[in-house]
This record gives C-alpha cells, sequence and structure tokens, in this order.
C-alpha cells in the first residue's frame, strides 16, 4: 500500500495477453478517501446498559410509531441532508425486545458514555500513532431517514491526526452509536440501535482503485487485531468518497463487500466522466430544460401502461436536445435517467417513463407520438414523463427531475452528493452530502476527560501481521497456515489452545480445515463450545483419543452431545494391550493375504484396524503395531 503513489500502472491479464486498464486515474485526478464503520464487541451499548446482541425479528415484544423531523442548528440553518428526507411525510414503526430499553425508545435520558467503547477507540488510535482528544465532548449527528428514533446519532470525537503506512493520514476517530436495523420499508428493528460503532477517517490519499481497497484491507486488519470488534456481515460498512477533475466530491454509503470497494471507485470513476461528457455534449446541442410542467394525464387514460394508468395525475417536462443522452448509459445499468429517477423517487414515486425509452412498459408508439405532438416536442428532444398517486406527490417528483435535468446542463453536472452502493458496485442517488448545519452539541451527556496517565495505560496489540509471522517462525507452522490462523475469528482458541500444549498443526488443522468441512456437511459449528474443542484436543494429545475421530466427535457435539459422552461412544479409551490384542486377531484371520500382498498389506489392514478401534487410537500407533505383527507373520511364513 502507497497513499501517494498516484502514478501507478495496474496491469492485468486477459486471455493471457498483457493488458493496460483503460482508465489512467492520474490524468483523470482521481482522488479518494474512506470512512469505515465497525460495531465493537462491547457487554453494552454506547449510552444504555443493554446488550449488544441482535435479536430476531419475529421475537419483537412491542413497537411503536415516530414521525421526524429536522431542527435548526444553533445558527438557526437545517441541514440541506435532513431538508430532501423531509420532501415526504413517513411514519416509522420500530420494534422493541426484551433487551432493549426507553433509552433507545428516546424515552429515557442517555447513560454515561461506555467506557468499555471508550477505551477500544484510544487503542486504535494509539496504533494508528494519533492524538487523543483531552476532553471528549458528544454531539448530536442530525439523522431523520427513520434510522434513529430521535432524529440524530450521537458521536464523539477521541482522537487526530494518524499515520498509515507509506504516508498516508486517519484524520479522525470517532466513537458513536450504530443506527437501528431497516427491516423493511419504514419499519426498523431497536436491537442494534446504540451499538457502539469506532468510524476511522482518513485523508483524500488514493489515486487508484487498488490504494482505496488496500488501505481498507489495512485498516480492516487492524481493527481485527485489537480483538474487539464483532465479525460477520454487516458489523462493519466502509463510505467511500471520491472525486475527480472537474467532477465533484460524492460520498458512497455502506460498501460492506471489502472486495467490491476497487470496483465501486472505477464505476464512480466512469459515473463522473460520463455526466461529464453529457454535459459537453448538451452544451454543444445548444441544449435546455424546460419550465413548464405539462398536465398529461388525459392523454394515458385508456393507456396499456398499468403504471400510468393507476396514476391520479401525470406530468411531463420536455428536455430540447436531450435525445438519446437521457438513456445514455454511465455505470452497467445505470443510465443519466436513472439519475432523475432517484431524484423523483424522494417524492414516493416508482419512478419515471422517458422516451430514450419508449415504446416500451405498456405506452406504444403511438402514444408516445400523441405525446410528443401535445407537448410539441421533436426528435432532437427527450420528454420526461412523472406519474403520482395525487397532484401534490406529481408535482414534487416533477419538480425534483427538473432540478436534476438543470443540474445535467450546468458546471454542477457532477452534484456533490451521497449515494449507496449497489449490485456489484454501481451505486444510486440518496440524499445531498450534509453540511455543516448537522452536528450540534449533546447536552446530556457530560464530556469525559482523557489525561496522561489514561493514555500511557493504554496498550498497543500486536498486529495480526505480525502475529502471522510469528506463528509461521515460532510454531512452525507453514507461512500461508499461519497467516489464515492469524485472521481467523478462531484465533484466540487456537493462542489458548498453544498455551495449553496443544501440538499447533494439530490445533491449526481442526479449527480451519475439520470444523469447515464437518460444516459444509451440516453440522451447526456455532454450537459447539471452546471449551468442549481444547477438551477433544486434549484428549488426542494425550492418546486417549485419535486424531482421526476429531471430526465425528465434533459433529455429535455440533448436534447436542458433550465432550465427554461424543469421545465414550466415538472415541472409546482402548489400552495398547487391547490394541495389540485387535492387531493379532486382524492380523492372523487374514494370513494368506498378508502372504499374498507381503508389505502391501498394511494399507488395507489399516482401515479394518481404525474401523474396529473407531478412531480410539492414532493411526501412527496402529501402524506401527500392525507392521511389526505383519513382518511377525512374514517371518513365521519363510
Amino acid at each position: 500500500m502507497d497513499c501517494n503513489d498516484s502514478g501507478r500502472t495496474v496491469l492485468s491479464i486477459v486471455d493471457g495477453k498483457l493488458v493496460l486498464p483503460k482508465t489512467n486515474y492520474k490524468d483523470v485526478g482521481l482522488v479518494a478517501g474512506i470512512e469505515i464503520h465497525q460495531q465493537l464487541d462491547t457487554k453494552e451499548k454506547l449510552f444504555c446498559h443493554c446488550p449488544t446482541t441482535l435479536m430476531d425479528n419475529a421475537d419483537h415484544t412491542g413497537d411503536f410509531f415516530r414521525y421526524l423531523r429536522a431542527t435548526e442548528s444553533e445558527m438557526g440553518a437545517i441541514d440541506r441532508a435532513a431538508q430532501e428526507e423531509m420532501k415526504r411525510a413517513r411514519k416509522f414503526q420500530y420494534y422493541t425486545y426484551p433487551t432493549t430499553c426507553l433509552v433507545e425508545n428516546d424515552e429515557e435520558p442517555p447513560a454515561p458514555l461506555n467506557d468499555e467503547a471508550l477505551t477500544i477507540g484510544l487503542t486504535l488510535a494509539k496504533t494508528f500513532c494519533m492524538t487523543p482528544i483531552p476532553q471528549v465532548h458528544v454531539m448530536r449527528k442530525l439523522v431523520i431517514d427513520g434510522s434513529n428514533t430521535s432524529g440524530f446519532q450521537r458521536t464523539a470525537l477521541v482522537a487526530i491526526n494518524g499515520a498509515l503506512p507509506n504516508g498516508g493520514n486517519i484524520e479522525t476517530i470517532c466513537i458513536e452509536e450504530e443506527a437501528a436495523q431497516r427491516v423493511r420499508d419504514d419499519i426498523f428493528s431497536l436491537d442494534r440501535l446504540g451499538i457502539p460503532l469506532v468510524e476511522i477517517t482518513t485523508s483524500p490519499c488514493m489515486h487508484t482503485p487498488e490504494d482505496v481497497q488496500q488501505v481498507a484491507e489495512y485498516i480492516g486488519m487492524v481493527l481485527r487485531s485489537t480483538g474487539a470488534v464483532k465479525r460477520g456481515l454487516g458489523t462493519i460498512r466502509q463510505d467511500v468518497n471520491i472525486s475527480i477533475k472537474d467532477g465533484a466530491r460524492v460520498e458512497i454509503k455502506g460498501v460492506q463487500d471489502l472486495a467490491l470497494i476497487a470496483e465501486v471507485v472505477r464505476r464512480e470513476v466512469q459515473r463522473q466522466q460520463e455526466l461529464l461528457a453529457i454535459r459537453k455534449e448538451l452544451v454543444q446541442r445548444h441544449a435546455s430544460v424546460g419550465s413548464g410542467q405539462i398536465d398529461i394525464t388525459a392523454l394515458f387514460k385508456e393507456t396499456k401502461s398499468a403504471v400510468l394508468r393507476k396514476s391520479k395525475k401525470i406530468f411531463a417536462l420536455v428536455l430540447p436536445g436531450f435525445a438519446g443522452l437521457v438513456g445514455r448509459e454511465i455505470q452497467p445499468g445505470r443510465r443519466l435517467g436513472s439519475e432523475m429517477s432517484d431524484y423523483a423517487k424522494k417524492c414516493g414515486v416508482g419512478g419515471i417513463f422517458h422516451t430514450d425509452e419508449l415504446p416500451a412498459y405498456g405506452v406504444t408508439a403511438d402514444e408516445v407520438a400523441r405525446l410528443r405532438e401535445f407537448v410539441q416536442a421533436n426528435e432532437q428532444d427527450a420528454v420526461i414523463l412523472v406519474s403520482g398517486a395525487n397532484e401534490k406527490q406529481a408535482a414534487c417528483a416533477w419538480n425534483q427531475v427538473h432540478n436534476r435535468a438543470k443540474l445535467a446542463l450546468s458546471d454542477k453536472s457532477v452534484p456533490e452528493e451521497t449515494r449507496k452502493m449497489l449490485e456489484e458496485g454501481s451505486t444510486a442517488y440518496m440524499r445531498p452530502l450534509p453540511g455543516a448545519e448537522r452536528m450540534y452539541p449533546e447536552t446530556d451527556v457530560l464530556p469525559v476527560m482523557i489525561d496522561e496517565a489514561r493514555w500511557n495505560a493504554v496498550t498497543v496489540p500486536e498486529l495480526l501481521t505480525v502475529k502471522a509471522e510469528r506463528f509461521a517462525k515460532d510454531l512452525g507452522l507453514d507461512p500461508a497456515v499461519a497467516k489464515q490462523m492469524a485472521f481467523s475469528e478462531y484465533r484466540p482458541l487456537f493462542e489458548r489452545a498453544i498455551a495449553d500444549g496443544i501440538k499447533p498443526n494439530l490445533a491449526s488443522r481442526t479449527l480451519l480445515a475439520t470444523l469447515t468441512e464437518i460444516r459444509r456437511d451440516g453440522a451447526d459449528t456455532d454450537k459447539i463450545p471452546d471449551d468442549a474443542i481444547l477438551s477433544v484436543l486434549e484428549a488426542v494429545e494425550k492418546g486417549s483419543a485419535a486424531k482421526e475421530a476429531i471430526p465425528e466427535v465434533l459433529t455429535a457435539i455440533a448436534g447436542g452431545s458433550s465432550a465427554r459422552d461424543a469421545m465414550a461412544k466415538l472415541a472409546p479409551t482402548v489400552s495398547r494391550d487391547e490394541l495389540e490384542a485387535v492387531i493379532k486377531k486382524i492380523v492372523a484371520e487374514r494370513a494368506d493375504f498378508v502372504v499374498q500382498k507381503q508389505k502391501g498389506a498394511l494399507g488395507p489392514l489399516m482401515g479394518v484396524v481404525m474401523q474396529e478401534v473407531r478412531g480410539s487410537v492414532d493411526g501412527k500407533v496402529v501402524s506401527e503395531l500392525l507392521r511389526k505383527e505383519i513382518e511377525k507373520v512374514l517371518g513365521d511364513k519363510k
């Protein structure tokens, strides 16, 4: 990773041939930064004493409703992003559980800032060589999209000015509360609300898509190195800030798949380039944006389009000179018309129709011709159709499309905005970028002092990359296995096993390979207690169970058996004398086979013996005794 190497060229191999990338990101002027939000694995939430466990939505025990409205800042202004969310009056429903309380309901003042979460934040700050804030103040961040019952998210700046490898910078670390989880539409679940998050924000020091992904991977590694963050889908989210020359800063929210970050950046660069190219073409065409809101409801009274037929009001917007450009692709699966549709959806409509894609969706060629004639649009013009459940909704959507069309022609053809990631890396408009008006002090939570003694007491964890090197060097693990073990969620259990005297290869093979194999075969490995795994490994280490029995024993434990019962049934203890007797009997019964196969009889007879002793003896011991017995039989036959 090198945040300052903006001129790096990335090569790829396609069909055995070296291929240069289509985009030179240095020439494009790509500048990017990231914000990483990671849930912390604390016992309690950030501002109450509720547990940080997630519940099944079906287990909710109550619900309530809220209407959220934006409040003015201390200077009397309303944040522009909040104003956008207020275009449509929305009634939000919230699920409550026995694990949630009145703080999540916004019916009780918050408790003091969770000290465990703050300590984790300070640990990360020290790991990144940052400067702590001497007095940590909690702020309110205005959020009225339904994800918080109070209409704001509480956040606290913990540290500033950190370092990334090879020159990059961490600008800030904040501790903040997680948002409520959307169940569907405007229904939210309060079990996630208030779980502590750490927000790590970098400077805009990245200049290729690969840089962004590598920085995200590094920060993710540092987070996991603490051993104090939650794991699993949805526990970490990356927001990517991207701009190019002549473009604008765009924030893409909620990139959960680390492997998609580089593709998200590539597609955003493509989108901004295409929007700039569309503007250039529009200027050359002397295009314009019509100002008249034209009622065309009557034109579609008999239409076969289900969407238009059920609409109470349909308005048209004429865009002179826009023909062919509204339907121009700006990202895979996305067009300029998609951008206009995103804006219209803020008013509650399902989307828009436009003449670049018609006839389609039940709209006939004759209807398109009558539409053009009615609104006096020629073939060089595009016409947007906006329909709504009522006149107010349709008018709101028309105004949104009108505003977005004007932006396409302006020197802000790439608007500053917040976008959400779609499948495979394309994005859709969410709202304008927030301004300074969204932040104001939280008066219900006292500040926390970070004095020199507390800062000096913070310890820096061993990074997982360093740990992997140590596992390979000190424990003799293969470097690839050592890295996999260091980054595995089973790493703490592995380290416990080693401390208890378990051989590293046995422990790593069981945790990385055996558990994966039995999981694929249907075992619920999440139900196997750590202590049970250690008991099985200790039995193998002492020779009272064979390593060959581990899969069956762990599968039985996953099914509900205790470790003792599973080993007694599937790996009963067999003494050396008993084993020798079993081997002698098996070899004697197959003496002719031994004579025929000679030493080649060892393999087939191993399987017979192991089946007889049911995995209760180590294979090496069986092999040693069996070989001696075969040699004895062969010696007697000479």
